[in-house]
């Protein structure tokens, strides 16, 4: 019988991190300015939309929308369908399952938590998949600014027969 001289095996944590070169490639995506996101902003921009780029509506919240509307208090994210798991085409890697099921459910519940702040803070948060079409998230976008402006118009009206201000 010839005795196992090799050395034992540890037990392979599940939550290890990615492998150094999966690491330089994760690091290496970008974080903002992505093609869906410049794609947008172009064509709400050709629309004669006006808004700011990555900005932190709410104060004191370390969480930064994509696009921002002001007026109309509503924060624009773009999200990428496998950072945060997109319904519709977000995957699971084969490879340490369990270290990305816990990252991407992480992401996502940050998204939540970041959603619930914003609309906490008075403002409303519109997420665009990546998947979309420009002109279709545009156009959804567009319909959020008008109606957000519009209520807030009608929110900040007199009652008829009272002079504001008095």
């Amino acid at each position: 019988m010839a005795s196992d001289r090799s050395s034992p095996q540890l037990p392979v944590s599940p939550l290890l991190p990615p492998a150094p070169a999966k690491r330089r490639a994760m690091q290496a995506q970008r974080e903002r300015d992505t093609r869906p996101e410049v794609d947008l902003r172009r064509e709400l921009h050709r629309r004669g939309l006006r808004f700011f780029v990555h900005r932190r509506p709410v104060q004191g919240l370390r969480r930064e929308a994509d696009i921002v509307f002001v007026r109309a208090r509503l924060a624009i994210f773009v999200d990428g369908c496998f950072w945060h798991s997109c319904p519709q085409h977000g995957s699971m890697p084969r490879a340490n399952e369990t270290w990305w099921r816990d990252k991407l459910d992480r992401n996502r519940a940050r998204d939540a938590d970041t959603q619930r702040r914003f609309e906490e803070a008075g403002w409303s948060v519109l997420r665009v998949w990546e998947h979309e079409l420009t002109a279709e998230a545009a156009d959804r976008v567009e319909a959020a600014v008008r109606d957000s402006i519009a209520r807030q118009a009608t929110a900040s009206s007199s009652p008829p027969g009272r002079v504001r201000g008095k």
